[in-house]
């Protein structure tokens, strides 16, 4: 299945702040988490923590969550519009040197903003769920014009 993907993480190249996965099928239930922060950027500490609508785990609660989400889909696709929200997903299944946990397969997919047309503002900008619903959104809206 298709799911959207979208994270918050505090600042460029910063440690993961949140994550989402919106199914592509409305009615699936989403995957939201947040891992707690203790040091934020100004920006983050602003626009990112007040918006979480989650409280906040440990990155290992959130790891194990994530990936007992995806464990009973057998070829899982995460589409994100930015490259650090793959590397987070991907990052969340690592669980130590040489080991991750259990997906038996997993495909990502980076698709480009600007051609699915967004100037579309998610409901709670900043918030990974509320992002990945835009996402779906427009994805899909753009696949239906173009079919």
């Amino acid at each position: 299945m298709r799911y959207f993907l979208d994270a918050e993480f505090n600042g460029f190249g910063g440690e993961l702040i949140s994550l989402a996965l919106v199914p592509e099928q409305d009615g699936l239930p989403p995957f939201y988490a947040a891992i707690r922060c203790d040091a934020p950027t100004d920006w983050v500490a602003e626009n990112v923590i007040p918006v979480l609508e989650t409280r906040p785990l440990g990155r290992e609660e959130v790891a194990q969550r994530f990936s007992d989400y995806l464990t009973d889909d057998p070829a899982p696709h995460l589409v994100a519009d930015w490259p650090e929200d793959i590397s987070h997903a991907a990052l969340l299944l690592i669980t130590g040197p040489g080991r991750m946990h259990p997906i038996r397969s997993i495909r990502f997919e980076l698709v480009d903003p600007n051609i699915y047309g967004f100037g579309i503002s998610p409901q709670f900008p900043h918030n990974a769920y509320h992002d990945a619903l835009a996402l779906r959104d427009a994805v899909l809206g753009y696949e239906r014009r173009m079919a």
